[in-house]
């Protein structure tokens, strides 16, 4: 057998991901046209304007007071969602592993690597829309509600959480597995006794930054019915306030470091 030449060397692998990242940053450097100019004219006033609005931005106790019942309403909704996407995610995320599954006899598992395809497809798919088409769809069978955007959040959140949590059990060491399976446990004394304590760790660090991202996404939610940070940013967007919106902004920043700050208590407890 040959060895491979140069050009097999380079057409495989990272070295043709590389390959195909710089092709397609050249066209789409191709694809500008650099005759327009990049910012229109008085960007760069207008851009100064809104970062000067935050020395300093709006405190009066009547705005801080909206801020608030926003920020309480933005935090609701991403933990709607969130426990809705953790609630299908899981039991999908378990399927797509495959750690459910019996040996097969036969040894050649065809059973497990069907139903492991078939749940990873649907993963995919749920996953593939953005919670923004997802909240369209809704609106249109639910009406204009928050239903509708907790719904279109936890159906894209749950396809990206079942896919990790497949991946965190399946890097589960086998030994400890293995044991528990020797003793004649069943599949899900095992998940519940061996698979899950041991990607706990992983599983609850992943969640809690997707609920970070869920919070950003509820507060682009506004335009569904959430009375959230989004809408109160549109409306003070619209009459030009730019001290509310940073305020707004700041009080947003506020929720995702409150989140990461209790995510990393969390973590710090189970190490103990």
């Amino acid at each position: 057998m040959r060895p491979p030449t140069r050009l097999q060397t380079w057409l495989t692998g990272p070295r043709l991901l590389t390959l195909g990242i710089v092709f397609a940053l050249a066209w789409s450097l191709s694809r500008v046209d650099w005759q327009q100019p990049i910012a229109h004219t008085g960007g760069g006033a207008a851009a100064l304007k809104v970062l000067l609005a935050l020395f300093p931005p709006e405190l009066s106790p009547e705005f801080l007071r909206i801020c608030v019942v926003a920020s309480w309403h933005t935090l609701a909704y991403a933990v709607a969602g969130m426990s809705l996407a953790v609630a299908l995610g899981l039991p999908l995320g378990v399927l797509a592993s495959g750690v459910l599954a019996a040996p097969s006899p036969d040894g050649s598992g065809a059973r497990r690597r069907t139903l492991m395809a078939s749940v990873r497809f649907l993963l995919a798919a749920m996953r593939s829309v953005h919670e923004l088409v997802w909240a369209l769809l809704f609106v249109a069978a639910v009406g204009l509600s928050p239903m509708a955007a907790i719904l279109a959040m936890a159906i894209p959140y749950a396809g990206i959480l079942g896919r990790i949590y497949a991946e965190q059990l399946q890097d589960v060491p086998a030994e400890p597995v293995a044991a528990l399976r020797s003793t004649g446990a069943s599949p899900a004394r095992i998940l519940l006794y061996g698979y899950i304590p041991m990607a706990l760790p992983d599983l609850l660090s992943y969640t809690f930054y997707r609920l970070e991202c869920g919070i950003r996404a509820a507060a682009i939610m506004s335009f569904v019915g959430i009375d959230g940070i989004g809408f109160q940013i549109e409306l003070s967007l619209a009459d030009l306030l730019f001290r509310q919106v940073w305020t707004l902004l700041i009080f947003l920043v506020a929720l995702v470091v409150a989140v990461d700050w209790w995510s990393g208590r969390v973590r710090r407890s189970m190490a103990y």
